[in-house]
C-alpha cells in the first residue's frame, strides 16, 4: 500500500520522516561522491599538464637537433629572384644571371565552328603517338576526350570571333608542365598544328663572365632546388646583369627558437605554480584555506624539479643565464633576447650547442613524464581513471542499497499506519459497546 495515508491516524509526517532517515543513511555515498568529484578535478589537471609537457617535449626535442638551431636567412639583391633557406644552408653568397624563364608549350588549331566529322586527332608525347577517338564527337566532345586522356596536354576552346554570323572557336592545346619535357605534337589528320610556345627550361649562368668558371644549368621549371646547399632559388624574369644571392646565419629566428623553448617551460611552470597553490578566502568571519589540484602531491613537485633541473642546470660549467635562460623568483624560467644575442655574438657556435644541449635536456624529462605508453603522469592518470571507476561501482550499488532501505522503510510505516487504522477501528466499536452498555444498564434502574 502507497503512503496516500501519510501520517492520517499516527500524525507522523513519515514521507518527511523517511527522507531525513534516508539523508543520513546516503552519508557515505555522498562521501564517496565528493572523492569521485576530487579525483576527477585531479584527473583533469594530469591531464591538462600531460598535454602541455607533451608538446614542451615535442619543442624541445626539434631544438635539439642540429637542424634547430642552425637557421640562415638569404638576401636577393632582385625582386624578381626569390630565394628560401631550409635544412642545410650555410652561409655563402652566388652571382647569378637568369637567360631564359620556363614555359609551357602551347599549341592551336584552325578556327572552327564544329569538330569537323572524321578529322583524326593525335597526340605524341615522350615518343609515344596517342590517337584519340573524335568520331561523331562535337568540339566539346573532342575537347573532354583529350583532357581525360591524361597524357600531360590539358586543351580548351576559345572563341575566334564568326564567320557569316557562326561562331567560330579555336582549340588551345597546353603542356600541364613546363620546361623541355612537356613538349608535345598535336596533329590533325596527319598535320602536325605547330606551337605558337615552345616549350623551354629555366637557365641560369653562375659566375657569368669569368674564364674557365662561367657554367649554365637548368632548370623545368623556374625554381632550382638546392642552388646553394639548402637553398632553393626562384626566377620571375630574365636578367642582363648578374643576380646576387646571399645567405647568412639568422641570429633573429635562433633567438625565436630559444624564446619559444623558454615559453613552453614557463607555460608548464606556471600551470603547476597555479594548481599547487593554496587560496584563502574569508566568509561570515571564518577563514578558509582551498588546495588546488597539484597541492601537496610530492610526485608534482619532484616532476617540476626535473623539468627545471634540465633547464637551469649547468652547460659544461656555465649558467644557461649567460645565454639568457633565467629563473625567476616566482619559480619559473624567463628568457633574456639581449643576453641571448650578446652570447651570439661572442660564439655563436658554443652559443647554439648550449641550447641543444638544454633542449635535450628538457626533452627526455618531459618523454619520462608524458609519454603516452609509460610516461610517469600518463600513468597516474590511467591509476586515478580506474580508482574513479571502482569509486563509481560502489556509488551505484550504493543506488541500489538506498533504494531497496526506502522502499522498507515506506513499507514499515505504511503497514504501522494500516494497523493503527486497524487498532482505531477496534478501539470505535468497543468504545461504542460500552456506551451501549452502559445506557441499557440506565435503563433498567
Amino acid at each position: 500500500m502507497a503512503l496516500g495515508i501519510d501520517g492520517l491516524i499516527s500524525g507522523i509526517d513519515t514521507t518527511a520522516m523517511i527522507k531525513e532517515l534516508m539523508t543520513i543513511e546516503a552519508r557515505p555515498q555522498v562521501l564517496l561522491k565528493q572523492k569521485v568529484a576530487q579525483n576527477q578535478n585531479f584527473v583533469t589537471g594530469l591531464q591538462n599538464l600531460n598535454t602541455k609537457i607533451a608538446s614542451l617535449t615535442e619543442a624541445a626535442g626539434k631544438v635539439a637537433k642540429p637542424a634547430g638551431t642552425d637557421l640562415y636567412s638569404a638576401v636577393s639583391s632582385s625582386d624578381k629572384v626569390t630565394a628560401v633557406t631550409k635544412a642545410g644552408a650555410a652561409a655563402g653568397s652566388l652571382d647569378i644571371t637568369v637567360n631564359k624563364l620556363a614555359t609551357a608549350q602551347v599549341s592551336l588549331s584552325a578556327a572552327m565552328a564544329a569538330w569537323p566529322n572524321g578529322d583524326a586527332l593525335s597526340i605524341s608525347k615522350d615518343g609515344t603517338i596517342t590517337e584519340l577517338d573524335t568520331a561523331g564527337k562535337s568540339l566539346d566532345e573532342v575537347i573532354s576526350t583529350v583532357n581525360k586522356a591524361n597524357l600531360g596536354v590539358t586543351a580548351v576552346k576559345i572563341s575566334a570571333g564568326s564567320v557569316d554570323g557562326v561562331a567560330q572557336y579555336r582549340m588551345q592545346f597546353t603542356a600541364t608542365a613546363t620546361g623541355e619535357a612537356g613538349a608535345f605534337t598535336v596533329a590533325q589528320n596527319g598535320a602536325d598544328l605547330g606551337s605558337i610556345r615552345t616549350a623551354q627550361d629555366a637557365e641560369l649562368t653562375l659566375w657569368a663572365g669569368v674564364a674557365g668558371a662561367e657554367t649554365k644549368i637548368t632548370s623545368a621549371t623556374n625554381t632550382f632546388a638546392d642552388l646553394m646547399p639548402g637553398v632553393d632559388i626562384t626566377v620571375g624574369t630574365v636578367s642582363a646583369t648578374p643576380v646576387t644571392i646571399a645567405v647568412s646565419r639568422d641570429d633573429k629566428a635562433i633567438s625565436d627558437v630559444a624564446a619559444g623553448l623558454v615559453t613552453g617551460l614557463a607555460d608548464v611552470f606556471a600551470y603547476i605554480n597555479k594548481n599547487s597553490a593554496v587560496t584563502v578566502s574569508t566568509s561570515d568571519g571564518t577563514t578558509k584555506a582551498t588546495g588546488g589540484a597539484f597541492t601537496g602531491d610530492s610526485a608534482i613537485r619532484a616532476l617540476k624539479a626535473a623539468i627545471m633541473t634540465a633547464a637551469t642546470s649547468p652547460v659544461d660549467g656555465k649558467s644557461p643565464s649567460e645565454i639568457g635562460i633565467v629563473i625567476t623568483k616566482d619559480g619559473t624560467v624567463e628568457f633574456d633576447a639581449e643576453k641571448f644575442a650578446a652570447a651570439m655574438t661572442a660564439d655563436p657556435v658554443k652559443t647554439q650547442a648550449t641550447l641543444q644541449t638544454i633542449a635535450g635536456r628538457v626533452e627526455a624529462a618531459g618523454k619520462t613524464a608524458s609519454d603516452k605508453y609509460d610516461g610517469s603522469i600518463t600513468q597516474r592518470i590511467t591509476g586515478q581513471e580506474s580508482t574513479v571507476k571502482a569509486l563509481n561501482s560502489q556509488i551505484e550499488e550504493w543506488d541500489r542499497r538506498l533504494a531497496s532501505r526506502e522502499s522498507t522503510l515506506k513499507m514499515v510505516w505504511t503497514n504501522l499506519e494500516v494497523k493503527l487504522s486497524a487498532l482505531q477501528s477496534q478501539q470505535d466499536w468497543l468504545t461504542g459497546q460500552l456506551n451501549s452498555l452502559s445506557s441499557s444498564s440506565s435503563s433498567k434502574n
